[in-house]
């Protein structure tokens, strides 16, 4: 596993190297036998794309589904170039918006902790450069292992080099709670839009024309830890700068009902994919687990 760690690391090191607007002519090349050739997860997308999008066209379709490709090539040579990228150029990509109001929330509201909900939306690995922008927060990221322990090895990696921990989904709360011991106040990214197990099913609702369950997990840390919760409204501006909106959903989630933080989130990151489908990593299984199943119980035979 070691050797296989350092091979791709090298690999990938060397590549990072190049240009970015050399690594996008790669990215171009790399399109045509992706979705050609390969058909890289094609009928999942396809399938993915047309039943959350019934009102589109089958040419809307896909067109959504040639530009999605298109992106995902993108995003991993932008992933690739993560290896070498320097700190003047990573701020250069991906920018913050509404951090001064983070700043003075935590300050009004005496705020030890905030948390910050994402998906799969552009390309949220450069999300973790977040602690450039704010040194006098600590900052971390909620992660789930691969199963592949050299590429989660390389992900670490990758999400820590700016400074930012990396906790496991297991360990959140206890990780967590060790460092609001620290004399900073902490923030922690929350990626929420995977599929859950089907012991973590518990809260369905609507979402792209399907019945979906979420990760309850940030709401009911937010609301045990009282932490500032806000939306990362992440856009491409243009092919490799991103620019990302800090959104408040709320200050207080111990007044909110059960489920309500999560609808919130739900509802954010639901326009922001109806506003431009192709940056949603549509070639995630997503709905392989449906409510009726759940309901039934018939996944306690499997």
């Amino acid at each position: 596993m070691k050797f296989i760690y350092y091979l791709v690391f090298a690999c990938w090191y060397l590549l990072s190297l190049l240009p970015l607007r050399v690594l996008y002519v790669i990215s171009d090349i790399l399109f045509f036998p992706l979705f050609y050739c390969i058909k890289y997860r094609r009928p999942i997308v396809y399938k993915n794309l047309s039943s959350s999008f019934p009102e589109k066209t089958e040419a809307e379709i896909k067109k959504i589904e040639k530009d999605f490709y298109h992106f995902f090539c993108d995003y991993v040579v932008e992933t690739i170039k993560l290896f070498s990228i320097s700190k003047k150029q990573i701020m250069r990509r991906i920018t913050f918006g509404g951090l001064e109001q983070v700043r003075s929330d935590l300050e009004r509201e005496n705020k030890k902790y905030c948390f910050l909900y994402l998906g799969h939306y552009c390309n949220w690995e450069y999300v973790a450069s977040l602690q450039y922008w704010l040194p006098e927060i600590h900052c971390g990221q909620i992660y789930h292992p691969l199963y592949n322990k050299a590429f989660d090895r390389l992900f670490l990696k990758l999400r820590g080099q700016f400074g930012g921990d990396n906790i496991p989904m297991k360990e959140a709360l206890r990780h967590i709670l060790k460092l609001g011991q620290g004399d900073k106040k902490v923030m922690i990214g929350f990626i929420a839009d995977q599929a859950p197990s089907w012991q973590a099913m518990e809260h369905w609702t609507t979402f792209l024309n399907h019945e979906t369950a979420f990760f309850l997990g940030a709401e009911r840390m937010g609301q045990k830890l009282d932490a500032a919760v806000y939306y990362a409204d992440i856009k491409r501006v243009k092919r490799g700068y991103y620019h990302v909106e800090v959104k408040p959903l709320t200050l207080h989630p111990k007044e909110l009902p059960q489920y309500r933080l999560t609808d919130m989130y739900i509802a954010n990151l639901e326009r922001q994919i109806r506003e431009a489908p192709a940056y949603w990593l549509w070639s995630h299984n997503r709905w392989k687990r449906t409510k009726q199943e759940w309901l039934t119980g018939s996944w306690k035979w499997w």
